[in-house]
């Protein structure tokens, strides 16, 4: 790799060193290794399901112990909603009301995304919205043709000249629509904190990780709501902010795996992936820190059951904490006897998914102690699982790295070998699925903060391939936040009802029931 002054003075702006960035393209020129998955997770193997009872005993644990805790929800909310409205763009590309029908449009196979969207169009929260900005700059908008008409909605809605949307934030999307007012999932994520993330003097704290160029959007978004949330909910919400930091940019390279340059000779970095947030995630302190996406979100009368399931979660990461934090000081007391060794054991096992190695008995009494604690002392999060419906993404499975002892772990598709049909197979049987919808506890038995970058998998990323004006690149992603970022945690996943995760993947996901305020008719 030819260096220049000016790929040195690059790099050093973002904090990364000429090191870190040879070493991103030797990962791309050695490859990734895929992961060896040994099973799927199931309800009889790595997930835990929980009683009515036992649901309403952990709830208990949670509120008994919520006022001296210190608690904070974290968002990541940095993604564009171009995703969002991919189908829409393509039919703006496509779509020509002056060659075609808007029938004969729709009823191509490929337009069911279109056809869909249309059928629902007066149920979206937007659609008020855009109308008025329409009859504003097209005083005769009825005597078109509907074909022109649903053109220049879609256009208004997306592009610069009108609303925007294509290029908002997620976050600041009008999400759903009730009878007095609109509300964006960034508001929705005050409400749904406010059930379970408020302690006894009616404080809530949520950090949501942004683009830099959107910060003044949110902070004008809570200015605009404020004062509504916190007199309906008895709220005090403290919100703060954090950026993807430049240091964790990846460098882009060619197909030959040459650095990747932009016409003018510059060095392209892109973000390295939400793994980079771990980042982010480590400078906050917290005794419990809840995770979930910007656009998984219900609309209010579905809330009090989502905070209920939080709660569960909740309690079962302070039971677990509990149980680890007494064992590790009595570790430090005290050399545990044969008989307390054996309910460890019992507990790493059947509780924490620790696999023992098979010659763990033969240990002397100094090693068997370094494991325990070793094994215990680490961040620890309680995962909900939901039943797997077909979504694309990540979810549980047991696997077996380097050193040979099968792990639980959370694995996305890029991470598996797709010309393996032993691990397809195994991928195809899978029973759940990851919503990111998480509890996290970072702090050790002694009070002290993990540093959680310790606790990273840096073999756990994967390698994409992107484009950039009409050219293919191959970009690096980091360990995926709730992958190989969190790969050394102590990890526990619990099955969490379908009705919790509701994410917005297409603008077509708001016309679900769980979007809806009203439903259709």
């Amino acid at each position: 790799m030819n260096i220049t002054d000016k790929d040195i003075k690059l790099i050093k702006s973002k904090g990364l060193t000429i090191d870190k960035v040879l070493s991103q393209v030797e990962i791309f020129k050695n490859g990734i290794p895929f992961v060896a998955l040994r099973s799927a997770a199931t309800l009889d193997n790595g997930i835990l399901k929980f009683t009515e009872h036992y649901q309403s005993e952990l709830t208990k644990l949670y509120n008994s112990r919520m006022s001296n805790l210190e608690t904070i929800k974290f968002v990541p909310a940095s993604g564009a909603a171009t995703r969002m409205f991919k189908d829409l763009f393509r039919f703006l590309d496509n779509y020509h009301s002056e060659k075609e029908s808007l029938n004969s449009y729709t009823n191509h196979e490929k337009a069911n995304a279109i056809r869909l969207f249309l059928i629902g169009l007066e149920k979206f929260p937007f659609y008020a919205t855009v109308m008025e900005k329409i009859k504003s700059a097209y005083p005769k908008f009825d005597s078109l043709s509907e074909g022109r008409q649903v053109y220049i909605f879609v256009e208004m809605m997306l592009k610069e000249k009108g609303l925007n949307y294509g290029d908002f934030p997620k976050g600041l999307l009008p999400f759903h629509k009730y009878t007095d007012s609109i509300a964006t999932s960034f508001e929705e994520h005050l409400y749904e904190a406010a059930g379970y993330n408020t302690n006894d003097k009616g404080n809530s704290e949520l950090h949501f990780t942004i683009s830099k160029n959107h910060l003044e959007g949110f902070k004008d978004e809570f200015e605009r709501i404020k004062k509504k949330v916190e007199e309906k909910t008895n709220t005090n919400f403290k919100i703060t902010y954090s950026f993807q930091k430049p240091e964790t940019d990846t460098i882009a390279v060619t197909q030959d795996n040459e650095p990747f340059r932009t016409e003018d000779g510059t060095l392209l970095f892109r973000p390295g992936g939400h793994g980079a947030l771990i980042e982010n995630l480590n400078d906050l302190s917290a005794d419990i820190i809840y995770i979930k996406n910007i656009d998984n979100v219900v609309v209010r009368k579905y809330q009090d059951e989502v905070s209920g399931y939080k709660k569960v979660l909740a309690g079962k990461l302070i039971e677990i904490q509990d149980e680890v934090f007494r064992i590790l000081n009595a570790i430090d007391q005290q050399n545990p006897t044969e008989a307390e060794l054996k309910d460890i054991k019992k507990f790493l096992v059947q509780q924490l998914n620790v696999r023992l190695p098979f010659d763990f008995d033969k240990f002397s009494e100094k090693y068997k102690l370094q494991f325990l604690r070793e094994s215990l002392n680490r961040p620890i999060r309680v995962c909900g699982m939901v039943i797997n419906e077909g979504e694309p993404g990540g979810g549980p499975f047991w696997v077996k790295p380097e050193n040979g002892r099968l792990v639980l772990q959370i694995i996305e598709a890029p991470q598996i070998n797709k010309e393996d049909q032993r691990q397809q197979d195994i991928l195809a049987s899978s029973t759940h699925f990851n919503p990111v919808d998480l509890v996290c506890g970072v702090r050790d038995y002694k009070g002290n903060k993990f540093n959680l970058i310790d606790f990273v998998d840096p073999d756990a990323g994967f390698i994409t391939q992107k484009t950039l004006n009409g050219k293919v690149l191959k970009a690096l992603e980091l360990p995926g936040l709730w992958n190989g970022a969190m790969s050394n945690w102590i990890s526990v996943f619990v099955e969490v009802p379908i009705t919790t995760f509701n994410p917005v993947k297409s603008v077509n996901d708001l016309l679900k029931s769980a979007h809806q305020e009203k439903l259709f008719s």
